[in-house]
């Protein structure tokens, strides 16, 4: 009799949208609930697939939860799964160690919620023993590694693992009780259930580790459909894994070359054929598309004119299509033709060079910029800040170098506007 389970993490029930509240309320509305229409179609996956468990790696929440509606929420649907008799195991980690609902929230009896002591469940399964270990974030920091703490493997049984890990690191998330895949392989093991790095992760080898990635991208670093994990143990004690889409909305960036393009009709064509290409190669119910324009045009300047006009015909395209959202319009293009005239012949060209060499250059004007991005910062939430600036200070001087190019450009396409008016 073969056991199966579902494997996620990093669900992050609920957590703030940084910046597309801003822009687009639909749009906010749509993935502000999205965390838990994932988290629903992972129920409704245990209960179509009649799995035997479901195990929950870590950041179930988003850390300082105030809200019991995200109580209620999940209390009603771990209900669902105690009434049709499937296990749930949970561990907490980074985010959940700070959270309210971890420590007031009461579970069903079905519902195993893992210490920061390690612990291991034996489950039957037929003429299979499952021994399900874990251990929790016991504080928001876990610096060191978890594995010591671990129990050995339950002699008999197939061992199955759960930490919330950053394995050796990731570029995007911090790092949180780190190890390695070869001390996962030689803990004797037989399954992995990992979270914490939002992207998708399997190696195969003594051990079966996985990292199912979020079920649910929440911004456009998140990119992607978002999945599930479904696992089966058969009675020959193989582990043979699916994974199952999971999101209600998937970003994508969505690459669009204007090369060549002269009008306005020619570039929303582009753009509409850029983003029925898009949706047709989505495999979740929604899109949502940050558009990036390229290529080589003498439009340019026309389009970052009209930047506004632009976005919402791209939004009409959209919804044209259906399910189609645009997220954010990137204007990279480059002018061609009479616009990209030598300096000497053309006085906008001439001021280009200036302000490219010389005044973003200079130390006063990359001064007064940090300053300003820092009087801006110290006005925003927290949860904000991180996503217009940046993690580090490496990251915070090439947003403020692209936001001065982005600035001269537009600076400059007005004054191409102007000129072509004057000649006209």
């Amino acid at each position: 009799m073969a056991f199966r389970f579902v494997h996620t993490a990093d669900i992050h029930l609920d957590s703030p949208l940084r910046t597309m509240a801003l822009r687009e309320p639909e749009l906010a509305d749509l993935i502000g609930g999205a965390t838990r229409r994932a988290f629903a179609a992972m129920v409704d996956l245990c209960l179509s697939e009649q799995v035997d468990a479901f195990l929950i790696c870590g950041d179930l929440y988003d850390g300082e939860q105030t809200s019991m509606k995200t109580a209620r929420f999940l209390a009603d649907q771990l209900r669902r799964l105690h009434g049709s008799g499937i296990r749930v195991f949970i561990i907490r980690g980074n985010h959940d160690a700070e959270s309210r609902i971890t420590r007031e929230l009461t579970l069903p009896e079905s519902v195993k919620a893992f210490s920061g002591r390690a612990e291991a469940v034996v489950v039957s399964c037929g003429a299979l023993d499952i021994a399900v270990h874990g251990v929790s974030f016991a504080q928001k920091h876990a610096p060191e590694s978890l594995l010591p703490k671990f129990r050995p493997p339950h002699a008999g049984a197939v061992n199955l693992g759960m930490m919330h890990t950053s394995l050796g690191g990731s570029l995007s998330h911090d790092r949180y009780a780190p190890c390695t895949t070869a001390e996962l392989h030689g803990h004797g093991f037989d399954y992995w259930a990992l979270g914490h790095i939002h992207q998708r992760f399997e190696e195969r080898g003594r051990a079966m580790i996985v990292m199912p990635g979020n079920p649910q991208g929440r911004d456009i670093n998140e990119a992607g459909p978002k999945s599930a994990t479904l696992a089966t143990i058969g009675d020959d004690r193989v582990i043979t894994l699916e994974e199952r889409v999971t999101s209600l909305a998937e970003f994508q960036r969505v690459r669009v070359d204007l090369a060549g393009v002269e009008d306005w009709r020619g570039a929303l064509k582009r753009i509409e054929a850029a983003l029925g290409g898009a949706r047709i190669s989505a495999k979740s119910e929604h899109l949502v598309a940050r558009v990036r324009l390229a290529g080589s045009t003498p439009f340019a300047w026309r389009l970052r004119f009209d930047a506004d006009r632009l976005a919402e015909e791209a939004r009409a395209a959209g919804a044209a299509i259906g399910k189609t959202w645009i997220d954010k319009i990137e204007i990279a293009c480059a002018e061609s033709g009479a616009a990209a005239a030598s300096p000497s012949s053309d006085p906008v060209a001439e001021l280009r060079v200036l302000m490219e060499q010389e005044v973003a250059q200079s130390k006063a004007f990359q001064d007064a910029l940090r300053e300003m991005a820092k009087e801006l910062s110290g006005t925003l939430p927290q949860e904000l800040r991180e996503g217009q600036f940046g993690r580090d200070a490496e990251e915070f001087s090439a947003i403020l170098r692209d936001v001065a190019s982005e600035g001269a450009e537009d600076v400059l396409a007005y004054l191409r506007a102007a000129q072509r008016d004057h000649v006209s």
